[in-house]
Parts: C-alpha cells; sequence; structure tokens
C-alpha cells in the first residue's frame, strides 16, 4: 500500500492542484487508488497534459477547464461548473470542500511551499485541509505565501518533473495591428492585466511606457518587459504560465498570490490604486456588447476565469476594461447576432472594444449607439447565427 492508498480515503472528495505545476506524475497513481471506490475529484485549470482516468471517479468538477480537461468536458465525463475566478475558493470551502489537496510543493529554506502557482490552493491549505505532497526540485519558488505547517503534509513523492510548458507561438500581423491599438490605451505606470499566447505577446511588444502587472495569468511576455525595463515593480498573479524561460525568471521572487488577492476586486478597482487596464480576449461580441469567451457551440474553447472579474473591477475603477480580438476567425466575422454559447461577461462591463480596424469607445453610450458603433468597427460584417 502507498501513501496515496492511506490518504485516500472512500468516498472521500479530492481537490487536485492546478496550473503548469499540476503534479501530472500522480494524475495515473491517483486514478488507480479512486477507482471503485466512489472517490470524487475537483479540477481547477490545466493547461498541459493529463493522465486522470475521468471514469475511476465517482464524479468529476471543472472550475475552469483547459486543453487538459477539455475531452472530458466535451465528452460528457467531467461537469464544468460556470464560475468566476474570484468565486472559486467560497466554492471550495462550502459544497466543494475536498478532504484533501494533492499538489506540488517546493523546498525553501524555511519549509515547504506552494511553487508556480497559489491561486486556491493556498485557502485550502490555511483552511486546515491536508495535503498530499509531490515534492519538485525543479519547480520555480514563486509564491509569496508561508511555509505550509508541515502537520498537514504527507510527501507521497519526491519527483524532477518540471512544470508544463506553454509554447509561444509568433504574433500574426492581425496580433500586431490589434497590440498597436492596445497600447494606444495603456499610460505610463498602468497596471496591466495580460493573458498567455500571441496576442499577450504582441501587446507587451507594443508597450513603450513603463507598467506593473496585475494579472490571474504571468505569462513569458512578462519577462520581456523586464528585460526592456518597462516592469515596475514585482508583478502580482495567480500562476506562472509559460516556458523554462519564466520559470527561471521567476525562481526565487514572492509574486505569486491566491485568488483572494489577485482577484479581489475591491482591490483591483480601488480609487488610490495606478490605472487597472484589464485587456481580455473573446471569441465572439454580440451587438449589445454581451461576449462569450468559453467555446463555440458544443465546443470548449476557453473557459471563464477570471475574465468578469478584471472587467468588472477595471470598470468599477480609474481604468479600463479593454476587449480585444480579430474582426475574423476562420473567415466569419467574430462579432454575432447571437452568442453561440452562454455570456462570459456582460455588456456593461466593457469600456472598449478592439480589433486590428480600430477602436471604439463604449462608455456612456445607450444600447442603440453601442450596436452602431460595435457594427462599424466590424466594417458592417456580422454572422447572423452565433
Amino acid at each position: 500500500m502507498t501513501e496515496l492508498d492511506r490518504l485516500v480515503r472512500p468516498g472521500s472528495r479530492i481537490a487536485l492542484g492546478d496550473g503548469c505545476g499540476t503534479p501530472v506524475s500522480l494524475h495515473a497513481e491517483l486514478s488507480r487508488v479512486a477507482a471503485g471506490h466512489g472517490v470524487r475529484v475537483v479540477l481547477g485549470w490545466m493547461p498541459g497534459r493529463t493522465h486522470l482516468d475521468a471514469a475511476a471517479f465517482a464524479d468529476t468538477r471543472v472550475l475552469m477547464g483547459g486543453q487538459g480537461v477539455r475531452s472530458m468536458v466535451d465528452s460528457g465525463a467531467a461537469q464544468l461548473v460556470p464560475c468566476r475566478l474570484s468565486a472559486v475558493p467560497a466554492l471550495l470551502r462550502g459544497p466543494l470542500r475536498p478532504d484533501l489537496l494533492v499538489a506540488t510543493l517546493v523546498r525553501r529554506s524555511d519549509g515547504l511551499h506552494l511553487g508556480a502557482e497559489s491561486s486556491w490552493m493556498r485557502g485550502l491549505i490555511e483552511a486546515g485541509v491536508p495535503v498530499a505532497a509531490s515534492l519538485s526540485t525543479t519547480t520555480p519558488a514563486a509564491e509569496a505565501g508561508p511555509p505550509v505547517p508541515a502537520r498537514q503534509v504527507t510527501v507521497v513523492e519526491e519527483t524532477d518533473e518540471s512544470p508544463a510548458e506553454i509554447p509561444n507561438v509568433a504574433p500574426t500581423a492581425v496580433d500586431v495591428a490589434i497590440a498597436r491599438n492596445v497600447a494606444e490605451l495603456v499610460p505610463a505606470g498602468a497596471r496591466i492585466q495580460v493573458g498567455p499566447g500571441r496576442l499577450a505577446q504582441a501587446i507587451v511588444g507594443a508597450l513603450e511606457v513603463p507598467v506593473r502587472v496585475d494579472s490571474g495569468l504571468l505569462p513569458d511576455p512578462v519577462v520581456d518587459l523586464d528585460a526592456k525595463g518597462l516592469l515596475i515593480g514585482e508583478p502580482v498573479a495567480a500562476y506562472l504560465c509559460g516556458t523554462r524561460r519564466l520559470y527561471e525568471w521567476a525562481d526565487g521572487r514572492r509574486i505569486l498570490h491566491p485568488i483572494e488577492t489577485t482577484h479581489d476586486i475591491g482591490r483591483l478597482s480601488a480609487s488610490g490604486a495606478p490605472p487597472l487596464i484589464a485587456v481580455n480576449a473573446a471569441l465572439e461580441i454580440d451587438q449589445d456588447g454581451q461576449v462569450n469567451s468559453e467555446g463555440i457551440g458544443d465546443k470548449s474553447a476557453g473557459m471563464i476565469g477570471g475574465h468578469p472579474d478584471f472587467c468588472a473591477a477595471a470598470v468599477r475603477g480609474p481604468g479600463l476594461s479593454v476587449i480585444a480580438m480579430a474582426s475574423m476567425v476562420r473567415g466569419s466575422p467574430t462579432l454575432v447576432e447571437r452568442l453561440s454559447r452562454s455570456v462570459t461577461t456582460c455588456s456593461h462591463d466593457l469600456d472598449i472594444v478592439v480589433n486590428e480596424r480600430g477602436i471604439t469607445d463604449l462608455r456612456g453610450l445607450s444600447r442603440s449607439e453601442r450596436r452602431a458603433t460595435l457594427l462599424k468597427l466590424w466594417d458592417g460584417q456580422i454572422t447572423m447565427e452565433g
């Protein structure tokens, strides 16, 4: 019998540490231990590969999404719970409270710590949930929190497996055009929210003023900002999301914080803080300005995540809530008559919409004026059926 066999009890609920640092080396073992014992599992953001067998669990709940769980969700093997990221800690303290957290930890001089993400895990640790730890020798030590209390931790393995790497893809000409338009909206000294992917790289490349980074995910382009001398202070984020270059840069920095901090709308929108320029992508936007970032039709392609949190914070505070997206994808306009899935972010939480053609400011406009200005930005092109 292994330590994991001893810790995972029949009928229990397990929370599996998420992000690029999820303990992939324990996924198959956890599935084996759970099979046939009525064990339930809760998953967060799973951007990389996973070796979980959803059939081994009596119930699989996904609170965020990601490439690693997309097939589970689309097949019905896992249930996707619609919730903004700031609501995840409350769910995990309440109806989805786990009996055990399985997570990756790293060793510092003062004890064991979370490493490549803080996310919702720090809240569970503070609530006293026991931790089955994969102790990593290669994961960056980037969390700002205190050591995990030794009495809560059982080390079930030691590993040299590194966090998943999210490769960089070169921005397209459209991405570069969008990024130039976004850069016009960012004043010197502002806080910016950025995500992973081509567009984030392009936006960072287009910035010519010093900025702070206040985000949910921290991608590789933050290293470029620092190299250009445009990064003010240390970033604030919940997850690292990038390549070895980012992980090496982040190692030893105390820059990762729990969701209760990173996605606190009151903190993000505080009037005395530098303006927050929240830049979020979308898959579709309708003529009223409602946004879908979760998928097209019955296919999952994104997640709710912190999208509505940062948008709501930016419209409340001294900054801007910006939706940045290409006007066309695979030959079809991304402005639609009706969204093909549920609304991720409400129209009243948008200030500015940017595509490669230009910028439109929705602030202070009526519903009919919004429809007209969005249609103009898309040059009259619209998908009639979302």
